[in-house]
């Protein structure tokens, strides 16, 4: 039997801001939100697997994620996904070091950073969600553009960090 995604994502956002007058309350409702759902194939909206895991990175260890062929799904079968649709990072709020992203020195994957040596850091208890519905995603590059890497920003402490990774293959 054929495998097949459907997948929905959605951050949203309910503020109010107030103020104070001399008589009475002056406030400011601010809502937002994103949603996208991806149904099974490889065009715009849509992806064909999903990668999950939680992880841990000891004192100053970095790992580096191969997008290309160095993950498996939920049931066992390799990985080797061409475009990256949405991916989710989020740093265990116990932490007390960054979780790093970005920067493999040969083979990095740079379709969502400006250079290979880019990072972004994601901080404690924060995350960071890059979404890309459309029909060519995040492109990987097998061999020359394909790995994520991963890295404790500080040699005090472990990192935990659940990572999310929808796209095709």
């Amino acid at each position: 039997m054929a495998t097949s995604l459907s997948a929905r994502l959605g951050l949203n956002l309910a503020a109010l801001i107030e103020d104070s007058l001399d008589v009475g309350i002056v406030s400011y409702p601010a809502n937002f939100g994103a949603n996208y759902n991806f149904a099974d194939g490889t065009g715009a909206n849509q992806a064909k697997k999903i990668w999950t895991d939680t992880r841990t990175l000891t004192a100053s260890a970095t790992e580096n994620l191969d997008l290309a062929g160095g993950l498996t799904d939920a049931f066992g079968a390799a990985l080797t996904f061409t475009a990256i649709k949405a991916l989710i990072v989020k740093a265990d709020p116990a932490n007390v070091n960054d979780v790093v992203l970005g920067g493999h020195a040969s083979a990095a994957w740079v379709a969502p950073f400006a250079a290979s040596t880019e990072r972004v850091n994601v901080k404690p208890g924060g995350m960071i969600a890059l979404v890309a519905p459309d029909a060519t995603g995040y492109a990987v590059v097998a061999t020359t553009g394909d790995l994520l890497k991963v890295l404790n920003s500080a040699g005090s402490t472990s990192v935990i960090y659940t990572i999310i990774i929808i796209g095709v293959v």
